[in-house]
């Protein structure tokens, strides 16, 4: 599949550096061969093969799995971060509940960078609730999506908690933030803790370039979710990253060139009963695309 602004191919990736057991299509193999594959693509590319981006896993995309399954799969893809989605750590759930949960994550290698989506309407008592979700977990970003009147208050959460909200974009079917720019311009009024997660599928779909909406929000960027589309029209069919349209590697230049420090959460919903081989072709694919990009000096 060619990158439709660099005209880079999966075999140009791998002249670049990339290790084309990484690149070349993975559903079939098991996670643990994957993992392998990535180890030795981290000696080839120096010690750090995300050149400095926080790449993981939004839990999301293994919300079928059990919450002790799920965290083998992310330590097995070779990632050290999760954003961690309610089917893993209720918000009904008590302070020791939450904290027991996201040690199992610590535990295991990873480090969860924010929790969501979480849906966030007019009331105050659940507004605080999802704060002290967080607070009690020790996360320090909730992705978010909550209505336009809700800011205010929401405004003066997150000066009492110290804790982030970023407010996740849903396509052209929301008719709240269907873009990321949408919430952008709404934000600027209110503490600069509240900013956007940006769903590079849903950017694309609301024909914004996702790359460009990476450099417009990078001052409140606090959240990615990562993805690759078949389409970026209407109810396109999500796919493995680098087999879709989407330009990998103009959003991953975009996040390198911002200095990105937050979460790029994979967020992989092509089968959400087996998600593990896609999961792992995708990283695979990203990590690749960045030994490239090294490579080639971009």
């Amino acid at each position: 599949m060619m990158s439709s602004s660099t005209g880079v191919s999966r075999r140009g990736l791998v002249r670049l550096g990339a290790s084309a057991a990484l690149l070349a299509p993975l559903a079939g193999l098991a996670p643990r061969v994957v993992a392998a594959a990535g180890e030795a693509e981290s000696a080839k590319v120096g010690d750090d093969p995300w050149l400095g981006l926080k790449v993981g896993v939004a839990s999301y995309s293994l919300s079928k799995l059990a919450l002790d399954d799920a965290i083998k799969g992310i330590r097995r893809v070779g990632v050290n971060y999760v954003s961690i989605k309610d089917s893993h750590l209720s918000l009904k759930s008590t302070a020791e509940q939450r904290q027991a949960v996201v040690r199992k994550f610590r535990d295991a290698g990873i480090t969860p960078l924010s929790c969501g989506v979480v849906g966030l309407n007019d009331d105050e008592a659940s507004l605080r609730n999802a704060f002290e979700y967080a607070r009690d977990a020790g996360i320090p970003t909730i992705v978010c999506k909550p209505t336009r009147q809700s800011l205010a208050q929401l405004d003066k959460l997150v000066k009492e908690f110290n804790i982030r909200l970023a407010i996740h974009n849903h396509g052209p079917e929301d008719k709240v933030w269907p873009s990321p720019l949408d919430a952008w311009e709404a934000v600027q009024p209110f503490d600069e803790r509240i900013g956007v997660c940006i769903d590079v599928g849903h950017t694309a779909r609301c024909g914004v370039d996702p790359a460009v909406a990476i450099r417009k929000c990078a001052p409140r960027l606090y959240d990615l979710h990562f993805k690759d589309l078949s389409s970026r029209e209407g109810k396109s069919k999500p796919v493995v990253v680098g087999w879709g349209v989407l330009d990998t590697l103009a959003m991953l230049r975009a996040l390198l060139e911002i200095k990105y420090p937050y979460h790029v959460g994979l967020e992989y919903e092509a089968d959400m009963n087996d998600p593990l081989p896609g999961v792992a072709e995708s990283i695979g694919y990203v990590r690749g695309a960045l030994a490239g990009l090294k490579h080639a000096g971009a």
